[in-house]
C-alpha cells in the first residue's frame, strides 16, 4: 500500500473529502446519519428471563408498599404507591416491547404531576432507569428515536409545570443519558461479537470449501482421467478397463468418506476424524504408481516430524492440488517432481512438471490457484505458479514453520 493513511480510515476520509463535490455537505451527512439510525433493525433474539423478571417485580412491589407505609414525608403516599406498583409490569416488556414500555411509564409519570401537582415521590421508582437502558439495548432505531422524544417530552413538561427545578432536570437528563449510553454500549459490544462470530464462520466455510476442492476434486479428477483411459483401452485391453474401474471405485469411496465427514461438520457440528488430515510425511501417497497420468517423484529434505499440524496439512494440500493440476492440464507430461525442504524457519515446496500447458489468462485459472494462494497467505506464507523458461510449469510455496503465529 502506498501513502500513510490506514486502510480502515481511508474510506471515511475519502467520503469526507468527497462530500462537497457530491453536494453532500454537513446537513446532508447528518440527514444520512439520521436515516441510518431510523432504519436500524432490532437486535435478534432478546433473552427470555421470565422468572427473574417476575421475581424483580415482586421484590419492587414489596419495596414500594413498605416505602409508602414507612415514609412520613410523602404528600400523596397512596398515589405514589399506586403509580410505582402499577408501572412494574412494564419491566416485563422491556426486552420484547421497549418502546410501549417507555411510552406507558413516562406517559404516566408526565400525567401524574398534572393531577397531583408534584412528581411521584417513591425512591423505588428508580427502576424506571431499566427502560431507557432496554430501549437502547433492544429497540429498533425507530423505537430509540421515538422513545427518546417521549422521555425528553416528559422532562420538558416537568420543567414547564414547575414540578422539577432546572438543576434536577439537568441531573435527570444526565442519569437517563447514562442508562441509555450503557444500553447502547452493550448493544454495540454484542453486535461486534456477532460480527466476529460471523467472520469466523465465514473463514471456516472458506477453509472447508478449500478442503472440499483439494480433496474431493482431487479424487474426482483421478476418476475422470482413469475413466478416459479405460474407455480408450476397453476395446483392445479389457483387463485395463477393469483395472480402471477398480481405481475409480476406490477413489469414489475415498471421496464419499471425506464428503460425509465435511457434511457432519456443516450440518451437525460433529468433529471430523483427524485421519484424513495428511502431513508432509504423507506426500509419498502422491507417488502411488497406480494413479493415472505421469509418474510423480517425491523428495523430502529435513525433519518434518515436529512441524505444526496446520503447516504440514497445508503443505500436503498445496502439493496435492499442484499434482492434480499438472495431471489435468499438462499435455504430454512424463514426470512430475515434488520437492520439499524443511529448515528451522520455513517449509519450501516446489512442484514441477515437464508437460506442455496452454496459456491460461488470470480469469480462467479457476479456484485452485486462488485457493492455494489463500491457504498459504493465511499462514503468513506465499504461493506462486507460472511456466518454466523452457518447458513445463512450476508451483513454488513458502510456509513459515510457525504457521504465522510467531
Amino acid at each position: 500500500m502506498t501513502g500513510s493513511v490506514d486502510d480502515r480510515t481511508a474510506p471515511a476520509l475519502v467520503l469526507q473529502a468527497d462530500l462537497p463535490r457530491r453536494g453532500l455537505a454537513y446537513p446532508g451527512a447528518v440527514h444520512e446519519f439520521l436515516r441510518s439510525v431510523w432504519a436500524e433493525p432490532r437486535p435478534p433474539h432478546p433473552p427470555s428471563r421470565a422468572r427473574w423478571d417476575w421475581a424483580l417485580v415482586g421484590v419492587l412491589a414489596v419495596a414500594a408498599v413498605l416505602e409508602g407505609l414507612l415514609r412520613r414525608d410523602l404528600r400523596s403516599p397512596v398515589v405514589s404507591v399506586v403509580v410505582t406498583a402499577g408501572l412494574l409490569p412494564t419491566l416485563r416488556w422491556r426486552r420484547t416491547r421497549p418502546l410501549p414500555a417507555v411510552g406507558v411509564a413516562f406517559g404516566v409519570c408526565a400525567v401524574t404531576p398534572v393531577l397531583t401537582g408534584h412528581e411521584p415521590e417513591l425512591n423505588t421508582l428508580v427502576y424506571l432507569l431499566l427502560l431507557p437502558f432496554s430501549l437502547f439495548r433492544w429497540g429498533s432505531g425507530r423505537a430509540v428515536v421515538l422513545g427518546s422524544l417521549v422521555m425528553s417530552a416528559k422532562l420538558g413538561s416537568s420543567l414547564v409545570l414547575g414540578t422539577t427545578s432546572l438543576a434536577d432536570g439537568v441531573a435527570g437528563l444526565v442519569v437517563l443519558s447514562t442508562a441509555a449510553t450503557l444500553g447502547a454500549a452493550l448493544r454495540f459490544r454484542a453486535g461486534a461479537r456477532v460480527r466476529e462470530l460471523d467472520r469466523v464462520k465465514l473463514l471456516e466455510r472458506e477453509r472447508l470449501a478449500r478442503d472440499l476442492h483439494d480433496t474431493v476434486a482431487h479424487h474426482v479428477s483421478a476418476m475422470a482421467i482413469r475413466a478416459q483411459a479405460g474407455l480408450a483401452t476397453s476395446g483392445s485391453h479389457p483387463e485395463a478397463a477393469a483395472d480402471a474401474l477398480r481405481v475409480i471405485e476406490a477413489e469414489a469411496s475415498r471421496a464419499l468418506t471425506e464428503m460425509r465427514a465435511m457434511v457432519r461438520v456443516l450440518r451437525r457440528g460433529e468433529p471430523v476424524d483427524l485421519a484424513p488430515n495428511p502431513r508432509v510425511a504423507d506426500l509419498e501417497r502422491l507417488a502411488d504408481g497406480s494413479a493415472p497420468g505421469p509418474s510423480v517423484d517425491v523428495e523430502i529434505v529435513g525433519d518434518v516430524e515436529d512441524l505444526p499440524p496446520v503447516v504440514g496439512t497445508a503443505a500436503y494440500r498445496l502439493a496435492q492440488e499442484s499434482v492434480t493440476n499438472a495431471r489435468r492440464h499438462a499435455r504430454h507430461a512424463s514426470r512430475i517432481g515434488v520437492r520439499v525442504v524443511v529448515d528451522d524457519r520455513a517449509v519450501r515446496l516446489w512442484v514441477t512438471d515437464d508437460g506442455e500447458r496452454p496459456a491460461l489468462p488470470t480469469a480462467a485459472r479457476g479456484h485452485g490457484l486462488i485457493g492455494m494462494a489463500e491457504r498459504a497467505g493465511l499462514l503468513g506464507g506465499t504461493c506462486e505458479a507460472g511456466p518454466n523458461p523452457d518447458r513445463g510449469w512450476t508451483v513454488a510455496a513458502v510456509l513459515p514453520r510457525t504457521g504465522g503465529t510467531a
